[in-house]
């Protein structure tokens, strides 16, 4: 078995919006081609409703077809005051892949860095799709761990991009973000914003990098051919969703649930499968146009699929047996792997 810890991951390619791009459109293929199996993932909470909405641990399996079949699990937990209380990042967690052969475990990987990278992944595929094909002004509200991967990928990916507007609760934060993404892309100006309001006015694309548990923008703050990502799940006000010109998603079961804006839509009897515009995989397979239109305001709402997760570690697993990174594992040990051999 391989283990990957971080440092594996990053010299393995694992900090490259390219790898995850290819992967994630190999995943949200596959999903439109239905040649996956995702069960609804579980989540656990320990203080169950009366906790914040950020914690909780969630197991996300999958299996993926295609040329290089793998199963798979990511199991992450988050706590919103890690940051703040405990100097922590807010998320941490394992993926572990399964050979589909023999259902044995072949590698353990970090998960955060693949997580918020795939995430990242999911913003510009989203956007080659949905957003405006000359759009320049990037706005992004919560300026965290995830705004980092977001921003350096859409970054990477659109050479075009002219400014980013970043607004965060803690104002170091977006200066801090500003300050270490002005080094890498000297030609971008990039704005720190006296409210989210101020940045989401500015931004073709929008992105959502928060831990809100209740909605804060409304529809009004939306230019004409907007595109959100709305990546933290919760920030759009529900008018948002039924005035948009088009709502895509990653997965509708994955996205109809937890009391999320959609699923409280749908349990008033106000949006439906129907009025959804479709799954983001539909895009990339060509089955459904993305935006067709300059004027149309566009929300891609991704709850996260496992799929992605385990497509993504499965890239940057080949990547690492290719080149000799990582630990070797054990499962059994040396002397009971031998004793079990010999039991036949």
């Amino acid at each position: 078995m391989l283990y990957l810890n971080r440092d594996d991951i990053k010299l393995a390619g694992g900090e490259s919006s390219e790898l995850y791009v290819k992967a994630v459109e190999r995943a949200l293929s596959l999903h439109a081609a239905s040649d996956f199996v995702q069960p609804l993932k579980p989540y656990l909470r320990v203080n169950g409703q009366e906790g914040h909405i950020a914690d909780r641990i969630i197991a996300m399996p999958a299996h993926i077809g295609g040329e290089s079949p793998v199963s798979g699990l990511k199991w992450i937990g988050s706590k919103h005051d890690n940051p703040s209380l405990r100097g922590m990042e807010r998320a941490s967690g394992v993926i572990v892949l399964n050979d589909p052969q023999s259902n044995y475990p072949i590698a353990i990987l970090e998960a955060s860095l693949i997580s918020g990278m795939r995430t990242a992944a999911v913003t510009v595929i989203g956007a080659r799709h949905l957003a405006k094909r000359s759009f320049r002004d990037v706005a992004c509200v919560g300026c965290g761990v995830i705004a980092r991967m977001q921003l350096l990928s859409l970054l990477e990916q659109f050479p075009d991009i002219a400014s980013v507007h970043l607004f965060d609760l803690n104002r170091d934060s977006a200066a801090r973000l500003a300050s270490e993404l002005s080094v890498r892309f000297a030609g971008v100006r990039f704005a720190v914003e006296t409210s989210a309001e101020a940045a989401v006015r500015a931004g073709e694309v929008v992105v959502t990098c928060t831990v809100a548990d209740q909605p804060y923008i409304p529809f009004e703050w939306l230019r004409k051919g907007a595109f959100v990502s709305n990546i933290s799940i919760m920030d759009l006000h529900k008018d948002v969703f039924l005035r948009a010109d088009k709502v895509v998603v990653d997965d509708w079961e994955q996205a109809n649930r937890e009391k999320k804006i959609i699923n409280q839509l749908v349990v008033e009897g106000r949006f439906s499968r129907e009025r959804l515009y479709g799954e983001l995989g539909e895009m990339v397979a060509g089955r459904k146009p993305g935006r067709e239109n300059e004027e149309e305001i566009i929300v891609l709402n991704p709850m996260g699929m496992a799929i992605e997760d385990i497509a993504s570690a499965y890239e940057v697993y080949a990547q690492a047996l290719a080149a000799d990174i990582g630990s070797k594992l054990e499962l059994f040990g040396g002397e009971r792997a031998h004793a079990a051999g010999g039991r036949g």
